[in-house]
């Protein structure tokens, strides 16, 4: 195994290696200098970029992640007692895109490839009945974690072979923007080489994706996995983030015109010691306050593994106070868990699926507001929905 951890490291070490920008600034080089920067706002999609972000970025108005890979909406519909068959996943997906008045809550929806060619069970294309709701259609771009050869049993993520076709083409099929997701896991290290491989593959997307005329949603999940306390997670935190704004700023990429979707800084799902929401979002906005620029319109916390209410309650608590950016969600399980659970594959269910999937997106709309109490809600919401080494 190697032993590459990177915030087990002497300070010096820490130093060179996530300090490069301001090494490079002090240090009065010719061959720096010589360096001709192309200006950072390149796109031709510029403006459509940035107002596609501030839709999304709206108030009271957050992301539906329904962008499970095939093999994991089968792990959803398996709970349920379904089969994974496409007309299956057509079905609950049918369901979600058109409960009534879904946009009022929800400003866009991650969606697999699958689905963004996929049409509902009456025949509408899925994009079109996203679009009437007002709800932007966006589609995850990744092509899944593999293991990381000389790291700490650690992951990266692949996709970047074709991913400007492939986005230039989800634009032409309606998307507008699109998500990207890598992991770092705290107990396996995280060594330097996972991080810098996790930063720098999420720029790479980011810079092609705004090329496509997408805007990329940047997300480098901290998994909950572990014993650690919150104030480990913190430390990790800072060190990934100032990682990933590096390489977007050396890629060029236009922070007007990207959304963050970063996990909240908690205690590992297993540490003893648990935290408040007051003291997540202590934490998390301190996190956010020296490592995000104000010019990034939107934070869309993920819930990675929060119960419902639990993610909800964190949400809420992060908007007591006015923030530089719109401080909002993307969860995909702290959506439709009970949701999922209230259809069970019967379509005499659909009805009160959503209007238990409306009842959780109106939580999170309240949350995004500051506006939460979390009276009423059932036990279902409010079960763990943390899994061990979660696959997504």
């Amino acid at each position: 195994m190697a032993s590459a951890s990177l915030l087990k490291s002497s300070p010096s070490t820490l130093q060179s290696e996530w300090v490069k920008g301001q090494t490079l600034l002090r240090q009065p080089s010719s061959s720096v200098l010589r360096f001709n920067h192309p200006t950072t706002i390149r796109s031709s999609y510029s403006d459509e970029l940035i107002k596609t972000a501030k839709t999304v970025a709206s108030p009271g108005r957050g992301i539906l992640a329904m962008d499970e890979s095939n093999a994991t909406c089968g792990k959803r519909l398996a709970s349920i007692g379904l089969e994974n068959t496409e007309a299956n996943r057509q079905a609950y997906r049918t369901l979600l895109v058109s409960a009534p008045g879904l946009g009022q809550y929800i400003s866009g929806a991650i969606l697999f490839e699958e689905t963004l060619y996929q049409s509902t069970v009456d025949g509408r294309k899925i994009v079109d009945v996203l679009i009437e709701q007002n709800i932007v259609p966006g589609i995850k771009v990744d092509k899944g974690l593999v293991p990381l050869v000389g790291s700490n049993n650690e992951s990266w993520c692949q996709g970047l072979d074709g991913l400007a076709s492939r986005t230039a083409a989800y634009y032409q099929q309606g998307a507008r923007f699109a998500k990207w997701r890598t992991v770092v896991s705290i107990p396996d290290g995280p060594s330097a080489l996972a991080v810098k491989e996790a930063a720098w593959g999420l720029a790479r997307y980011a810079a092609i994706s705004q090329e496509s005329g997408l805007v990329p949603i940047v997300e480098p999940e901290i998994l909950l996995d572990g014993e650690h306390g919150i104030d480990r997670t913190f430390e990790v935190a800072q060190k990934v983030w100032a990682e990933v704004f590096f390489y977007l700023a050396e890629n060029n990429v236009l922070f007007e015109g990207i959304l963050l979707k970063p996990s909240m800084v908690t205690p590992g799902a297993e540490c003893k010691e648990r935290a408040t929401p007051e003291k997540v979002a202590s934490y998390t906005l301190s996190l956010l306050k020296r490592r995000i620029p104000p010019a990034v319109p939107g934070i869309m916390f993920l819930s990675g593994g929060q119960s419902e209410v639990e993610a909800t309650l964190n949400l809420n608590a992060m908007n007591q106070s006015p923030n530089p950016w719109h401080v909002s969600f993307s969860y995909a399980r702290a959506l439709q868990n009970t949701c999922l659970k209230t259809w069970g594959g019967r379509p005499e269910n659909v009805k009160a699926a959503q209007d238990t999937l409306l009842v959780r997106a109106s939580a999170n709309s309240l949350a995004q507001l500051g506006k939460y109490t979390g009276e009423g809600e059932s036990d279902e919401a409010k079960k763990e929905l943390f899994v061990k080494g979660y696959v997504y």
